[in-house]
């Protein structure tokens, strides 16, 4: 992690958070490894208990756990709004990655994405072509992150796209 009094790269998603919006952050952490995956105060239920189960084995930070110090960066995926996490400020850029199309953007924050199902499959290409590794337990976690938005990867309407990440994990 950062030294004492230096700023951060925060990866963060929305609240009431699903399978897709953690497989997003974890594949987030991957791409982006100086970054902290920081996870949202409200997540659902099923969320909640495959956490109580693994976190420990994850990465992500609770946002209690934080460090006090500046936020020079968010990386902000499967959502294009923030909740503010203390040491946001203006200066703070944010770099969206999504699969809802774009809305108008605040000075300073940019757009990358499109509408492929689920944000994770957007993340895990981009993993696929840098050839990086995951662990058993991360494969499982984006996986639950590609399933989560679409309901399934069986069905007609399942991307070709999305099955070449899924068989790729």
């Amino acid at each position: 992690m950062s030294s004492p009094g230096s700023a951060l790269t925060l990866i963060l998603t929305h609240e009431h958070t699903d399978f897709d919006a953690l497989g997003s952050m974890l594949a987030a952490a991957k791409l982006f490894p100086h970054a902290v995956p920081v996870l949202p105060r409200l997540m659902n239920r099923n969320l909640e208990a495959f956490l109580a189960e693994f976190a420990e084995m994850l990465p992500f930070v609770r946002q209690e756990d934080l460090a006090k110090r500046r936020i020079d960066q968010v990386i902000l995926v499967d959502t294009q709004s923030a909740q503010p996490v203390r040491g946001m400020g203006p200066q703070t850029a944010v770099r969206i990655i999504d699969h809802h199309p774009p809305r108008e953007l605040a000075p300073g924050w940019s757009y990358s994405g499109d509408g492929t199902g689920a944000t994770t499959t957007l993340l895990v290409e981009q993993m696929l072509e840098k050839g990086l590794a995951v662990s058993p337990l991360e494969a499982t976690v984006l996986l639950l992150g590609m399933y989560d938005v679409p309901g399934s990867l069986a069905s007609a309407a399942t991307p070709t796209r999305a099955l070449r990440a899924a068989a790729w994990l």
